[in-house]
């Protein structure tokens, strides 16, 4: 695999792993909906694409309540579950030896940009980003795609050959896509083996070992 110049991370399931902190979100915004959800599992489902998306998906809300329960995930999210989170062992090496080695290295969130500054700040993992693209707080700014391509429009001398998405879920492999440039899809994440083969990434990563190997 040839090496890629600008490498561009998704954040949950990719390089954190945020499942406690984001389902334990979601249960207080149903609980505070009157709504109740104990299987874990399932909510497991809201990491990775917008939050505002799958409780109108999940739940059934309309816009208006679906935009109430963000606001009550939040409650919760900003004080613990932002920090119910931990870093995938090897994540630090990687991201280290790849700046080292001259990659510029940026994040692709769907996750407010305040919030994954935030988190990476916390991990000590901020200093080896040039750029976190993440989205609005009023709920714009939450495709995947176009998150990418503010990422990629600072990079304009770059040809789309060498830059690279890397992502756990369908949302990072189709944004790729659209940008026209190719996708690692690493299955130690929250997306399923069936979700990510459907998806059609270029490259699939079993885990932060294989990831280091194929981005070199």
């Amino acid at each position: 695999m040839k090496k890629h110049q600008l490498v561009i991370f998704d954040l949950d399931g990719t390089l954190t792993d945020s499942a406690q902190g984001i389902v334990n979100s979601v249960q207080y915004a149903l609980d505070k909906m009157g709504m109740v959800e104990n299987d874990r599992l399932k909510l497991q489902a809201f990491i990775g694409p917008p939050l505002i998306s799958s409780f109108q998906e999940f739940y059934g809300l309309g816009s208006g309540d679906a935009w109430q329960a963000v606001q009550y995930y939040r409650e919760y999210f900003v004080v613990n579950g932002m920090f119910e989170n931990q870093v995938y062992p090897g994540i630090p090496v990687l991201l280290d030896e790849l700046h080292h080695s001259g990659r510029i290295l940026a994040v692709a969130t769907s996750k407010p940009g305040v919030y994954a500054r935030q988190i990476l700040a916390h991990f000590d993992l901020l200093q080896y980003f040039s750029q976190v693209a993440g989205s609005n707080l009023d709920g714009s700014l939450i495709d995947k795609g176009e998150l990418i391509a503010l990422v990629i429009e600072q990079y304009q001398h770059l040809p789309v050959q060498e830059i690279i998405m890397v992502g756990d879920r369908k949302y990072d492999v189709e944004g790729a896509r659209v940008n026209g440039i190719e996708s690692a899809a690493v299955a130690y994440g929250y997306g399923s083996r069936e979700e990510l083969l459907r998806a059609r990434p270029s490259y699939i990563a079993e885990s932060v070992k294989e990831l280091q190997q194929l981005l070199g």
